[in-house]
Formats: C-alpha cells, sequence, structure tokens
C-alpha cells in the first residue's frame, strides 16, 4: 500500500552531464541551494551523483509532470546548459517512508 499523498507519484529525474566537470563543477553549490529548496517544499524525497559520475538523479513528489518540468528550468545546471534531463513518473504500488 502506498503512503504517499494521494493524487501524487513519484518522478525519476534524470540528469545528464553534457560538457565538462570544469562547467559543472563551479555550479554545485548553486545546484545544491536548488535541491534544498524543494527538499524544504517535500517534493524531493533523495538525491545524488551517478556511479560513475555521469549525472545525478532526483526523486520527487508531485501530482503532474508539468509541476516537475517547471522546477527543472530553476536548477542552475539547466540554466547553465550543462546538463539533460529526463523525467520518468511511475505510480508506486508498494513503499516505505519510515
Amino acid at each position: 500500500m502506498s503512503r504517499l499523498p494521494e493524487g501524487t507519484n513519484i518522478f525519476v529525474i534524470d540528469l545528464q552531464y553534457i560538457t565538462p566537470f570544469e562547467q559543472i563543477d563551479p555550479l554545485i553549490e548553486d545546484h545544491r541551494a536548488f535541491l534544498e529548496k524543494y527538499y524544504e517544499q517535500k517534493v524531493f524525497i533523495a538525491s545524488g551523483a551517478k556511479v560513475p559520475r555521469e549525472g545525478g538523479i532526483i526523486l520527487a513528489i508531485s501530482d503532474t509532470r508539468e509541476k516537475i518540468a517547471a522546477l527543472i528550468k530553476e536548477d542552475p545546471f539547466h540554466q547553465s546548459g550543462v546538463a539533460k534531463y529526463s523525467i520518468t513518473e511511475f505510480m508506486p504500488s508498494m513503499t516505505d517512508f519510515n
């Protein structure tokens, strides 16, 4: 049984770096501030770098894909054009948010 708020799904936001790390690394602090904003709003539930470091993953909760697509535009990585994004929505049939 899902414990997500009714009417919401989980979104996997997959970032793939498309520029050298020399362009990405100076943006890390601003990217983390972006993440913190949405953790405070209870939209993001997990995030981190891929292994190997070729991008990152963000797990988010929302009622629409459009809201997720809109907030991605605030990410300094997006604004600077250093990453491309894909969004996968799924409706969990089981979760554990202990």
